[in-house]
This record gives structure tokens, sequence and C-alpha cells, in this order.
């Protein structure tokens, strides 16, 4: 899909810089799934302490279980 993005010039020199990729498109990519991996994993980390955890749970038993 070709877009059109009017970008601040530095900011996309310094991504390709710190990222070490070839490209810009490269670097953008990078930046891109490297925001929505963050994102998630900030909401995962937003669950914790609000689940209910079942005490009678052996996670040890499990790991043994053939």
């Amino acid at each position: 899909m070709a877009t059109n993005l009017a970008l601040d010039p530095s900011l996309i020199e310094r991504a390709v810089e710190v990222s070490g990729e070839p490209s810009k498109k490269a670097a953008v990519t990078l930046a891109l799934k490297e925001f929505i991996a963050r994102r998630e994993q900030r909401r995962i980390a937003e669950l914790l302490g609000q689940l209910e955890w079942d005490e009678s749970f052996d996670h040890k038993a499990e790991r043994s279980r053939k």
C-alpha cells in the first residue's frame, strides 16, 4: 500500500541511525512494529492486580504432566 506522509526528516534520519536498518522504509516499519508491541505490552501490564488467581492451581504439577 503506497502512503504519502509528511514526516520530520530529522526523526527519520535518527531512526535510520539508531535502528541500523538499511533504508528509511525499513526503519519506519521497525519503529511501527516496536510501537505496536510496546502498546500491547502496556495493556497486559494494566491487568496486573486485576486478575483473580486460583490458589489451588499447582503450576509445578502442570510442568510434569505428559
